[in-house]
């Protein structure tokens, strides 16, 4: 295959191609040299057919019945198929989850002035959440409706008699209607995460069916997780306007200290974009003609995009390429879509990868 072609099936992006050449004249493994590498990719897994749930395996399925029909277990292609894909949910749901989570520890301290960093930025979305969940507005202080939403937050994530809040109230009552129906509404993130691994786990659910359902419940909770954290984050960081920006990695400046910031959550990288003013003449001072140059990527970057018109530099698949540039002085990353094949290329420039949480280490 001529260069020209294998660079356009990689990317049709021309400053992506451009990298991915680079990259390859530098002799800089990519994700699309790992993911060459990985090929013939199993069939088993891409069908979902391969089950590792207990230590009797791991049993493929033989989908077209040439082969095993039937686990150790006795379980069937249908059923590990729902069961993969319900754990699969659950993992979603919790990564999600978790970062609400982050946004609703945060709220409860600005809410009971534990710290200074952060402040309701959105009154009016306050207390539109607010009355939106049945908590009483009138005639409080922003910080007294805060710490009743924070806590009413929180108790999401535990085992309730009554449904997810943020479920309930956030659909139209035929869907609840419906969701009722099925036996799938969620009354606890946690707990339809921790429901959903119980019921995977071997000798317990088997039905493909009711995986699936459990699967839906779980991803109701995983609905809930989002739009919490959604509303959270416009109270504490600003509820999103439309803005003009830039993308790709042009964004970059040659004459600037370059820091990419790069994950899921708002609590970081918003702080970051309230800061770098400050050190401005500093880096200027250092030689950087143009100060500080903050640029996104994937999700930390779409938050700083939405409320402060930092450009994207470039999303998941791509994110090594903000490093091969070159140009790149430091890479800031929470957790979330932050591949750990960055330390190996930073290591080959004079980026530095800055991790920032304690549940997403990169060695």
């Amino acid at each position: 295959m001529k260069v020209e072609e294998r660079l356009l099936k990689r990317s049709i992006d021309p400053a992506s191609q451009a990298l991915i050449a680079e990259a390859e004249r530098e002799g800089v493994e990519t994700a699309w040299d790992r993911l060459e590498k990985q090929q013939s990719l199993c069939g088993f897994g891409e069908l979902g057919t391969c089950c590792r749930i207990c230590m009797q395996g791991p049993c493929r399925i033989d989908p077209f019945e040439e082969g095993p029909t039937k686990g150790v277990c006795g379980a069937t292609a249908d059923t590990v198929v729902a069961r993969n894909l319900a754990r699969a949910i659950a993992g979603g749901c919790a990564a999600h989850s978790g970062h609400a989570k982050h946004l609703v520890h945060t709220l409860l301290k600005a809410a009971r002035g534990q710290t200074l960093d952060y402040i309701i930025k959105d009154e009016a979305k306050l207390k539109a959440v607010a009355g939106q969940v049945g908590i009483e507005t009138e005639g409080k202080e922003v910080n007294e409706i805060a710490l009743e939403l924070a806590e009413t937050a929180l108790a999401e994530f535990s085992e309730k008699e009554t449904p997810l809040t943020w479920a309930a109230t956030t659909v139209t009552k035929g869907r609840v209607d419906i969701f009722v129906k099925l036996g799938v509404v969620p009354t606890g993130i946690d707990a339809a995460i921790s429901e959903m691994m119980h019921r995977t786990h071997y000798g317990v659910d088997a039905d493909a069916v009711n995986l699936l359902l459990g699967g839906v419940k779980c991803a109701l909770a995983d609905y809930a997780g989002c739009h919490l954290a959604t509303d959270l984050a416009d109270i504490l960081f600003g509820t999103p306007q439309p803005v003009v920006s830039r993308a790709n990695l042009g964004v970059l400046k040659e004459k600037a200290v370059n820091i990419a910031l790069h994950g899921h959550n708002p609590v970081l990288s918003d702080i970051i974009v309230q800061v770098a003013p400050e050190l401005e003449e500093e880096a200027k001072a250092a030689g950087a003609e143009e100060g500080i140059n903050l640029v996104g990527i994937c999700c930390t970057g779409n938050e700083v995009l939405m409320r402060h018109g930092i450009p994207p530099a470039t999303h998941s698949v791509s994110q090594e390429l903000a490093i091969i540039t070159g140009a790149l002085e430091a890479m800031v990353v929470d957790y979330q879509c932050v591949m750990p094949a960055l330390a190996n290329v930073a290591e080959c420039y004079h980026t530095k990868l800055i991790t920032t949480m304690p549940i997403a280490k990169i060695p």
